[in-house]
């Protein structure tokens, strides 16, 4: 287990190295630079000076280096270009916790609503339930986050005046209602189906058959031999959701006006924020194989006859 853990993290390091090299010499190929979209048109020693502040006049290789030295024993993303009272850090330390919120309220509605539909639909196939909650998953997970989030506040916030149109006054208020159900719908959509096609083939093993046969309720048959041996799937499914909707809100984000990371994130690319650009797809490549991780040591917990040797 030690062992697997420490090899698991060091598969870290190639992996953001990867994609910091990507990230990096994609941003310098793409036409365009930090001032090109200044209030005020800049002259050219304006730009000279500014470049050499930033160290943007250095050959690549020494740019390319000289950050990711910076990352590594310092713990630097640099300051940003957009805003230059603030570093990377401050700003991914403000931004952040508001996306974090709404992906971890978002998953939360996700896994009991999608797991509750997908073992309702389970336990009762090819029935008018059923049918329903199949026919949700498809349109749930067919149908895009930017096609969604237009629809719901069309329906709820303009129609019918129940929610505002965007901003963010908390977790817990009415403002959080539209960014947490609309990232919530394709990965509930998503675990239902899988919860669906799971239940149903633990059912027709023969330890469930025997376990029933024993007179065992119901309930005690469903908790502790169907959904006990049906969970690998869907935490495989409900981690990979849990990276998508925590680093994956920058529609939702910026359609909703919500001040989160993935919104100023996107300001960030029509900036060309170098700084901001590396630092918040460094924190998201992070998340996603942290995630990735937990997933599969969690397959340990779920069933023992799991070795990570």
């Amino acid at each position: 287990m030690t062992r697997y853990l420490v090899r698991r993290v060091l598969l870290f390091i190639p992996v953001l190295l990867g994609v910091y090299t990507l990230v990096f010499f994609l941003m310098r190929a793409t036409p365009g630079g930090p001032w090109d979209r200044a209030e005020k048109p800049l002259t050219e020693a304006a730009i000279a000076r500014l470049n050499a502040k930033y160290k943007l006049d250095r050959p690549l290789y020494e740019q390319y280096f000289d950050y990711i030295w910076g990352v590594v024993t310092r713990f630097d993303f640099g300051p940003s270009y957009r805003n230059a009272t603030q570093t990377v850090t401050e700003i991914i330390a403000q931004f952040f916790p508001v996306s974090l919120q709404i992906g971890a309220a978002a998953m939360l509605l996700a896994v009991v609503a999608g797991v509750s539909l997908g073992t309702i639909s389970a336990l009762h196939p090819n029935t008018w339930i059923d049918y329903l909650a199949v026919l949700f998953s498809i349109v749930g997970y067919s149908v895009p986050v930017f096609v969604v989030a237009p629809v719901l506040v069309v329906v709820f916030a303009v129609w019918l005046k129940w929610l505002p149109t965007g901003g963010w006054d908390g977790l817990f208020t009415k403002s959080a209602i539209l960014p947490v159900v609309t990232l919530a719908i394709a990965p509930t959509a998503a675990l239902a189906r899988y919860s669906r096609a799971s239940i149903l083939e633990v059912t027709r093993q023969d330890y469930v058959r025997t376990a029933r046969a024993k007179g065992l309720m119901e309930r005690a048959v469903l908790v502790r031999h169907i959904l006990a041996n049906a969970l690998i799937p869907i935490v495989t499914v409900a981690g990979l959701y849990l990276a998508f909707v925590v680093t994956g809100s920058f529609f939702v984000e910026t359609i909703l006006r919500v001040p989160g990371i993935g919104r100023y994130f996107v300001k960030s690319i029509q900036a060309r924020d170098y700084p901001v650009i590396m630092g918040t797809t460094l924190l998201l490549a992070f998340l996603v194989t942290f995630m990735n991780l937990i997933v599969d040591l969690l397959y340990g917990f779920l069933d023992p006859r799991i070795r990570f040797e």
